[in-house]
Formats: C-alpha cells, structure tokens, sequence
C-alpha cells in the first residue's frame, strides 16, 4: 500500500494545542449546539407528518420524499464537501453550512405546496451534507488527543439528542402554533447559533494547532495521495468496518423498536414512540459514556481503544441478543436499556483510531470516510435486513438475529489491534503513545 506518497510530518498527534483549553470548550459547545440544530431542523418534519397530509393532501411517498431527500444528499455529498472544507477552512465551511440549512429550514416554514418544501428540503441535505465530518475533525483539532474517544463519542450523540428533541420540540410547537411555527422555531434557533460561532470562532485562531499541516503543504493534492491518507493501513480500514457493521444493530433498534413494543407489547403507536425515544437516549448517552471509558483505560497505552471496542462489540451481542430471547416484561425492557447503552459504543473508539492513523490535514475528509462505512454497513442495510427477516421469520426472530452481527465488527477490531503498533510504526508514531 502507498503510504510512502504521505509525509508522516502531517501525523501531528504529538502537538498539543495552543489554544486556552477554556476557548476549545467554547468551540465544543457551539459546534455541538450546530449539530444538534442540524438534526433538529432533519427531524422535526417526522412530527409534522400528519398536519402536511391533511393540509396538502399528501400521499405517504410523498411525505417519505421529504425526508429521504436529506439522507440521499448527506449520503451523496459527505465525502466530496469535506474534502472542500480541509482546504477552504474548516470554521469558514462550518459557518456557511449552518447558515444554509437555518435559511432552508425557515424556508420550509413559508412552503406553500409540496414542490416548494422538496426544494426547501433539497437545501437543508445540502447545508448538513458534511458537517458531522467537518465539525468533529475541528474539534479535533483544538484537544489533547488523549480526548479523542470522548470528544467523538460526545459530538456523534449530539445526533441522537438532536433528533429526539427536533421530534419533541416539533411535535409541541406544531400542536399549539401550527407546523410553520415547528420550522420557525428550528430555523431560529439554527440563525442564532450561527451568529454566535461567527462572532466566536476564527479559522485563525483554530489555524494555529496545526504546525505539522503547514509543513506538509497542508490536505494532500490529486485523488491518489488522498486516498493514500484515507487507507494507509491495514489497521484505518479495519476501524471503518468494524464501526460500520456495529452500526447495525442500532439502526434496526431505533427503527423497529416502536413497531415491536406496539406488537408485542400492546401499546398504542404515541407511547411505542415515547418509550421508543427513551432507548435512543439511552444509545446517545451510551456513546458519551463508552467514551469517556475508553479514554481512561487508553491513556497512557492507545492500543487498548481496540480492546474496548471488541468489548462493547462482544457486549451488544450478549446484552441484545439475550434481551430479545427472553420473555415480554420490565426485565426485558431493562436488558434492552442495558444493550443500547452499549450498542453504538464503539463510535468513539473507532473514531479516535481513524484520527490517529490518517493525517491531521484531512481529518474532515478521513471522517467523512468513516461516516459512508457507517451509513454503507450499518445505519442503511440495518433497518432493510431486520424488515426482510421480519416479513420470513416475524419481527421477534429478526431482531434475536440482528445482534450477532457486532461479533463481525468485533472481529474487524481484532485484525485491526494485531497491526496497529505496525501501523503507527510506518506512520512515524509512537505505538503506545497517549493517542
């Protein structure tokens, strides 16, 4: 494999950076309120669903269209607006990108026909297409790397708060004021914090941790030395599998959950939702948690993100798949909590490796990468697979299966420890550094 076309000068994970460990919280804190105003403003149109049918007449194609039409651009445009925003200027690109979806957004607000909201909507995926890349591959770069598992975790949680309260918050709003004032509200809330992050945030003042990309010539030029950074290791490549087929399972939770609590569980569809919500935040805080763990076993030796990976991967299997084998009840439900507290775990170990074996000068783009492996492997065959043996074998069999999946991406994880000294060798790292 090429990686003698990257100079192991842009692997700057040695730096500390130069900015107030206060500022780099500032920056945390409003890229993280940007992310969660991204997938508030994706969201909120679930909770609107039934008051656009009745108004315009929709069919329910149509209403899917809507939403679709997000995935479809963030799944089109994540990697090539990434690698813009690596040699544009990550806060510039951030800055423009919330800009765009808070105009859309309140342009869904003033939408007076179906075609006006596709179009609006058709905005809004363009505006969040790459900022989960961008915006983590900033916050990167402002902490110690001893961070990383956290921080990721952390910021792609920020997905799954944001899409509980874009539904919750939508859902109240439009009950009382109207579906409008839903979008208003998003799109206010989307406008002020781009205010602030202008007012707060510098790609000069955030420029200054990067030493190394400087003296690389900053993001590698041409297609061939940029996927030399992307998969420059057996190890990188391992790391964007086992967390794209982790994935899966909660994928399928999320969206089947509801329908087997109302099948299994007789409750009605809003309290299904309700309940449904509730294991969602319980994945989002998970990611945080798992994490942090992983940063204090990791510390001073970094292979060991790999071993806790593998234990959350192994974990999701027993804790889910027991969970689904025992009979309806609170100890079900409690085994199920338990499950999803660990069942997207590995985000933040899987991102931590992906920033330590990819150069610092594309780290929006390696991050981009490691979110197509997300999407490929777990987030969109998760929920198709689980229905496809639902509509063979029943709902119930389908998701006692889904969790052996985990033991695939344990096994990614397991290739991916036995050449990671080697890796970081040839990088020109330290194989048991605080990375």
């Amino acid at each position: 494999m090429a990686i003698h076309t990257i100079d192991s000068a842009s692997f700057d994970d040695a730096v500390e950076p130069s900015v107030s460990r206060r500022y780099a919280w500032v920056v945390f804190a409003l890229t993280f309120g940007l992310l969660l105003s991204d997938y508030m403003s994706r969201q909120v149109l679930n909770a609107v669903f039934p008051l656009l049918k009745t108004e315009w007449g929709l069919s329910d194609t149509q209403l899917g269209s809507l939403s679709s039409i997000v995935a479809l651009l963030v799944g089109l445009l994540t990697f090539p607006l990434s690698v813009v925003a690596d040699r544009w200027g990550r806060v510039r690109s951030v800055t423009l990108m919330a800009a765009l979806w808070s105009v859309a957004t309140l342009a869904c607000a003033l939408a007076e026909s179906y075609g006006e909201m596709f179009i609006a909507r058709f905005c809004v995926g363009v505006g969040e297409a790459a900022y989960g890349s961008v915006g983590i591959a900033l916050i990167l770069s402002i902490f110690p790397p001893h961070l990383r598992s956290t921080l990721t975790g952390a910021f792609m949680a920020g997905g799954a708060f944001g899409s509980v309260l874009g539904m919750a918050t939508g859902g109240f709003i439009a009950s009382r004021l109207g579906w409008r004032w839903a979008f208003g509200a998003m799109a206010l809330f989307g406008a002020v914090l781009v205010v602030l992050y202008f007012l707060s945030v510098t790609d000069k003042r955030v420029g200054s941790v990067r030493p190394a990309s400087r003296e690389a010539g900053g993001a590698p030029r041409g297609l061939r030395p940029l996927l030399a950074g992307l998969f420059s290791s057996r190890s990188v490549i391992c790391a964007y599998v086992g967390s794209g087929l982790q994935l899966i399972v909660m994928s399928s939770v999320m969206a089947w959950m509801p329908s087997y609590l109302n099948r299994y569980y007789g409750m009605p569809p809003d309290r299904a939702g309700l309940t449904s919500a509730l294991f969602v935040l319980i994945g989002a805080v998970g990611m945080v948690a798992c994490g942090m763990m992983t940063d204090a076993v990791s510390r001073k030796i970094a292979p060991r993100k790999w071993w806790m990976a593998i234990i959350y991967s192994v974990s999701t299997c027993v804790l889910l798949g027991g969970a689904f084998h025992l009979p309806v009840g609170s100890a079900q439900l409690v085994a199920i909590g338990l499950g999803m507290f660990v069942a997207a775990g590995t985000s933040g170990p899987a991102g931590a490796m992906v920033a330590n074996l990819t150069p610092t000068a594309i780290h929006a783009t390696a991050f981009a990468t490691l979110t197509l492996a997300n999407n490929l492997l777990g987030l969109a065959p998760g929920p198709f697979v689980t229905g496809f043996l639902a509509d063979r074998f029943g709902l119930q069999f389908a998701l006692q299966m889904i969790p052996f999946i985990p033991l695939l991406a344990a096994l990614a994880f397991v290739v991916g420890r036995r050449s990671y000294a080697g890796d970081l060798a040839r990088l020109g790292k330290r194989p048991n550094g605080a990375a």
